[in-house]
């Protein structure tokens, strides 16, 4: 996973909520509360917004898209450890794959602004219409383009879409408890493992 599991996108995410809720006159919650959309579906956590207002959700992510283009695609940085657990991993000769909600477009360009691109040999991710945006649909597709073993694979990520996602296919998870998914939230979601740092995914792994 990308967002909460990588990289800390709390600035940027919440700040361009914020944005779309003001320019359509809507309430504005703190960045604090809004840590929740972190993760899901963005269209989904307009909706809930917005209560299930379609037009508006749409709206809502015009305004954001629109101010993530043009000053927000970077606001967010790595966790601690993340380029060390990578080269670890791709060292040991583990293929590494990116499965991101966000538009692959926008996560190639992360990655390579963070200087991680070069470990993955792919980067996965929803298309601007919004197909794949869901983690089971996406995870289907990465299995079935990359020709992956569900047996031999594992998913880490912060949220229980991540997780959830997973398990329908019999792949094994790691939950990691420094992103935005609880650790109550994760094991709900029936998580194999849980880690409190990037340095325990690889140790774990290894």
């Amino acid at each position: 996973d990308l967002d909460g599991t990588l990289t800390d996108p709390k600035a940027g995410i919440t700040g361009f909520i914020q944005h779309a809720l003001e320019k359509l006159d809507q309430p504005v919650p703190d960045k604090d509360e809004l840590t929740w959309c972190i993760g899901p579906p963005l269209y989904d956590s307009f909706l809930e917004l917005l209560e299930n207002d379609a037009d508006a959700a749409e709206k809502a992510m015009g305004f954001y898209r629109d101010r993530f283009e043009t000053v927000g695609m970077f606001e967010n940085e790595l966790y601690a450890g993340i380029p060390d657990c990578l080269r670890q991993l791709k060292e040991a000769g583990i293929s590494l794959f990116v499965a991101t909600s966000k538009p692959h477009f926008y996560a190639k360009k992360i990655a390579e602004h963070f200087g991680i691109s070069h470990f993955f040999n792919h980067i996965h991710g929803s298309e601007m219409s919004g197909e794949r945006v869901n983690k089971v649909e996406l995870i289907k597709y990465i299995i079935e383009t990359e020709s992956l073993d569900p047996s031999k694979t594992i998913m880490i990520g912060d949220r229980k879409h991540d997780i959830l996602g997973a398990k329908r296919f019999g792949i094994r998870t790691i939950g990691v408890l420094y992103g935005y998914g609880s650790k109550e939230e994760l094991i709900e979601a029936g998580t194999d493992e849980l880690v409190k740092s990037a340095g325990e995914i690889a140790e774990l792994i290894l």
